[in-house]
């Protein structure tokens, strides 16, 4: 799983803002984007400690009954093609078993009304002799589904039926840095694909360091002022020195993406909007 957002041309695909209406009345960050599974809604969709001081995550449950979500810790790893896979305790690292460790979060279980928000504190405490580096886990917000009782059906031929009920999950990375951490990111390959969904645009993204980089990728072509597509929450984690960044297009934009492109990596507006890296490339 990927952590990504998507604006083409000019029409925002809001795929991290959906419901954010639903936060404002309750929150003050309401430009804060927000993660949605079923009937919950997350903000914010990462989480970045130095161990100086906690922060809250806030939770909203936007449906019309009152719901039930467990919270709990897991590792993932970023694959070369920018997938995260879940990582269970007995492969852990040192690094990986370290974050988990350090990640103090509460409360563990919580019950929400429609409508109401509620705060996940969370809070980092770190060993002594601790290197220099970044840590990540990933908090887990997953839905508990309502215990229903069984019923006799009478089902033709001493059948029998299942009933099969959604759990909804949501999870976000919470990211521990020690140190002067520094990382730099550059951009090679780009080129159209197609497969069974479509077509998509994908090039390489490669970092050097010892943090993770994140922020959005902007496709400009020479002369047009608005970017022909924006893609936010691109992450290159530690643990890939290279990832493949392969977003879907539309054959419009497609279209549009022939010849001549600049592709550009600037960090998040939370994070200051610098530019992390550029390239300039022929489409064919």
């Amino acid at each position: 799983m990927t952590d990504q957002g998507y604006r083409i041309s000019k029409a925002f695909l809001k795929t991290w803002g959906i419901g954010l209406t639903a936060l404002a009345s309750a929150m003050t960050w309401t430009s804060t984007p927000a993660r949605a599974a079923g009937d919950l809604l997350v903000a914010p969709t990462r989480v970045v400690l130095d161990g100086a001081r906690g922060t809250e995550v806030i939770l909203n449950n936007i449906g019309s009954e009152t719901a039930t979500y467990r919270i709990s810790l897991e590792l993932r790893r970023m694959t070369a093609d920018g997938r995260l896979e879940e990582v269970s305790e007995e492969q852990a690292n040192a690094i990986e078993q370290a974050a988990k460790a350090m990640i103090r979060y509460a409360p563990r279980r919580v019950v929400l009304p429609p409508n109401q928000p509620q705060a996940i504190r969370l809070g980092v405490r770190a060993p002594e002799g601790l290197a220099d580096g970044e840590y990540r886990a990933h908090l887990l917000f997953r839905a508990i589904p309502e215990a229903r009782s069984v019923t006799d059906q009478q089902i033709p031929d001493g059948g029998f039926s299942i009933a099969l009920t959604p759990i909804y999950g949501v999870t976000i990375p919470i990211i521990i840095r020690y140190g002067n951490l520094q990382a730099t990111a550059a951009i090679a390959n780009g080129r159209l694909e197609k497969d069974v969904d479509g077509q998509s645009f994908a090039f390489d993204l490669s970092r050097t360091g010892d943090r993770s980089t994140y922020g959005e990728i902007r496709i400009t072509k020479p002369g047009v002022a608005e970017p022909v597509m924006i893609a936010r929450g691109i992450a290159v984690y530690p643990e890939v020195s290279k990832r493949t960044v392969s977003l879907p297009v539309p054959p419009e934009v497609a279209a549009q993406l022939n010849g001549p492109v600049s592709v550009a990596y600037y960090e998040a507006a939370n994070d200051g909007g610098a530019l992390i890296a550029k390239s300039d490339m022929l489409i064919r």
